[in-house]
């Protein structure tokens, strides 16, 4: 099951949002035939569609 909450700037999770996140973050990640686990050279060929910000700076331009 999928759960996403939206958090704007100035809010701040609620305690029970917290629980929930620490309590995800301990479990197993679950592969499946949508969604395989990659190989090593799957993973190496892997590129951002949106590269992150700190993947852009100059001695790591996407490429």
């Amino acid at each position: 099951m999928i759960v996403s909450y939206s958090i704007t700037k100035n809010q701040k999770p609620t305690p029970e949002q917290i629980a929930e996140i620490r309590e995800a973050a301990m479990r197993p990640i679950v592969f499946d035939e949508d969604c395989p686990e990659m190989t090593d050279e799957q993973l190496r060929r892997f590129k951002r569609v949106h590269p992150r910000k700190e993947d852009t700076t100059p001695d790591r331009k996407p490429g």
